[in-house]
């Protein structure tokens, strides 16, 4: 029962990451943040120089992270799966290396914004 219950908690740790991404992506394609701020959004020097530039930014980002997170909750789960029943020293680890993988597709929205931000505003 424990290897069920840990199995559990791991599978919804590793879903946090995908299924934030999905989330927050969507809130912020639909409602960005309306004011340039330094405390929530995608917040970068090149991102907060203009109103426009901001949008822009808020947007893309949102897009990029959907588009991302689709794959990335679909692997986690097939990751996941085959972990169900066995000992916790092995889902635990498997999860761990998991939510590493899960941090690229979560980073790489900063070098894809920041260049398409280059692109569009020099």
């Amino acid at each position: 029962m424990a290897d069920f219950l840990f199995w559990l908690f791991t599978l919804v740790t590793a879903l946090l990451i995908p299924v934030c991404m999905l989330f927050l992506g969507r809130h912020f394609q639909k409602k960005p943040p309306r004011e340039i701020n330094s405390g929530y959004g995608y917040r970068t020097t090149r991102s907060m120089r203009s109103q426009e530039a901001w949008d822009f930014a808020q947007r893309y980002s949102g897009r990029f992270w959907v588009r991302a997170a689709r794959p990335t909750l679909a692997v986690s789960l097939v990751w996941m799966l085959p972990l169900l029943g066995r000992d916790i020293g092995t889902a635990g680890a498997s999860a761990t290396v998991l939510m590493g993988l899960q941090m690229f597709p979560f980073l790489a929205v900063i070098p894809a914004t920041e260049r398409a931000l280059r692109r569009k505003f020099g």
